[in-house]
C-alpha cells in the first residue's frame, strides 16, 4: 500500500474577502488545505488552534497590522510566513525580513506565483538540514570576527548585532571564503527549523548585513558576483 502524504495546511489572512477567495481557490487546486482569517486578531487565534503549515499574511489591516502578527508568532513558532504587500516600498520588505517572514509579493500579484513560491518554501522548510562543516566555534577573516556558539559578530572589536539569519548567512560564506555562492547555495546551507528561505530574501538580507558593517566602517564585508551570488569580501575595511 502506498500511503499518500498528508495535505499541507495554509493560513491565508488579508481584510478583503476577494483576495482571500482567489488565494484559496488556488491554494485548493494545487492540493492544500486552507484556513482563512480577515484580521491580525483572528489570524493569531486560527494560527494557535490548528498550527498551520504557512501563513500567507497581509501587511496592512484592521486591528492588528500583519508586522505586529509576525511578531507575535516569531515570539514561539517558527512557522513560515509569505507576506502580502499593497507598497512596494523596502521599509516592509526588509523590515518584514527581519522579523521572521520567509518571502512576499506586492499587489496585485498572480495567484499561480504565490502557490509556486509557497510550495518551494515549504519543500525546503521540511528538507534534512546539510551536515554541520564548520569545525571551529570563532571565524577570523580580516577585521570581521564570528562567534557561532554564541550567536555574535564582530568587526574591528565592535560588535555589530545581527540576526541569526545573518549570521548563518556570514558563517556558510565564512567556510569557503574563496568560494562564491549562488542564492540556491545559500538556501541548501541554511535549510532546517526556522531557515525556509528563496532567493529574493536571500538579498534582502545582504543589503541588511552590508548597512550594518558599512555602520562601522565594514564596506567590504561581502562581495557580489554578477549573474552568479555572493562570496566573503576582503574584510579589510579599506
Amino acid at each position: 500500500m502506498i500511503l499518500c502524504p498528508m495535505p499541507r495546511t495554509i493560513l491565508v489572512v488579508d481584510d478583503d474577502p476577494h483576495i482571500r477567495q482567489l488565494l484559496i481557490f488556488a491554494l485548493a487546486k494545487a492540493g492544500f488545505d486552507t484556513l482563512e482569517a480577515e484580521d491580525g486578531e483572528q489570524a493569531l487565534s486560527r494560527a494557535d488552534e490548528h498550527h498551520p503549515d504557512l501563513i500567507v499574511l497581509d501587511i496592512n489591516m484592521p486591528k492588528m497590522d500583519g508586522l505586529e502578527v509576525c511578531r507575535r508568532l516569531r515570539a514561539n513558532s517558527s512557522v513560515p510566513i509569505f507576506f502580502l504587500s499593497s507598497r512596494d516600498e523596502e521599509i516592509d520588505r526588509v523590515l518584514g525580513i527581519e522579523l521572521g517572514a520567509d518571502d512576499y509579493v506586492v499587489k496585485p500579484f498572480s495567484p499561480r506565483e504565490v502557490v509556486a513560491r509557497i510550495t518551494a518554501i515549504l519543500r525546503r522548510a521540511s528538507a534534512p538540514p546539510p551536515p554541520d562543516v564548520h569545525a571551529s566555534s570563532i571565524v577570523r577573516h580580516g577585521k570581521l570576527l564570528l562567534d557561532l556558539d554564541g550567536w555574535r559578530a564582530e568587526w574591528a572589536g565592535c560588535e555589530v548585532v545581527l540576526t541569526v539569519t545573518e549570521i548563518s548567512i556570514l558563517r556558510t560564506l565564512a567556510a569557503m571564503p574563496s568560494k562564491v555562492f549562488s542564492r540556491d547555495a545559500i538556501i541548501d546551507r541554511l535549510r532546517g527549523p526556522g531557515f525556509a528561505l528563496t532567493d529574493r530574501t536571500i538579498d534582502s538580507h545582504v543589503r541588511n548585513l552590508r548597512s550594518k558593517f558599512a555602520a562601522v566602517g565594514g564596506d567590504d564585508v561581502i562581495e557580489t558576483r554578477t549573474g552568479i551570488g555572493y562570496r566573503l569580501g576582503t574584510c579589510s575595511g579599506e
